[in-house]
């Protein structure tokens, strides 16, 4: 539904353009989406990888699912509307920080197709989709922040895996299991599949 503020609207085209920063930073941006489990090891892996990225010289921002949820969007909690707006925000965020030419690692459940559809849509052909497969027992057998147990006795309703589905990526551009790789295997895996 458009409003009446929509039609004062017009996109600015900037001088400086995404090519020219990537050509700058001499490296071309994209968004490489982690998603998966709680605890399947996303942030643990998108950590490494930014700092594999960095040794290599590369400029990158790395957005993790608890830190955006404790600032941008501190105002949302889980419903199904709001895990949506967080999805739509985050990819929004990572578009904006493509354009100006950076790599951007993110680690969120995402648990929806149409979610992660809609974040591609967002991002554009920059976005590379990262299954973090590690399977649900392996994921609650690490509990490390102690969810799972939660969830498990209805402390915590609609929790992804327990409560809440999770909707296995169709193609996604990498595949990974933390319970069959360690975290730097994981890493050259996806630095190898990935082209920078």
């Amino acid at each position: 539904m458009k409003t009446m503020t929509d039609n004062n609207l017009t996109w600015h085209t900037m001088d400086i353009t995404k090519e020219l920063r990537e050509e700058r930073m001499q490296q071309k941006a994209c968004t490489i989406w982690m998603s998966g489990l709680s605890g399947a090891g996303k942030s643990t892996i998108a950590n490494a990888l930014e700092k594999r990225l960095y040794a290599m010289g590369k400029k990158t921002m790395l957005l993790d699912g608890d830190n955006v949820r404790m600032g941008l969007n501190s105002n949302l909690g889980f419903s199904e509307e709001d895990r949506v707006e967080n999805i739509r925000r985050i990819a929004e965020v990572a578009k904006l920080m493509n354009d100006a030419g950076l790599i951007v690692i993110t680690a969120f459940i995402s648990p929806c197709r149409q979610d992660r559809r809609n974040a591609k849509r967002i991002i554009g052909d920059k976005f590379r989709e990262v299954y973090v497969s590690t399977s649900l027992a392996e994921c609650e057998r690490r509990d490390v922040k102690g969810l799972y147990k939660a969830a498990r006795e209805g402390k915590i309703s609609c929790f992804t895996g327990i409560s809440s589905p999770y909707e296995v990526p169709q193609h996604p551009d990498v595949v990974i299991d933390t319970a069959k790789m360690d975290v730097e295997a994981c890493v050259d895996h996806i630095l190898n599949s990935l082209v920078f």
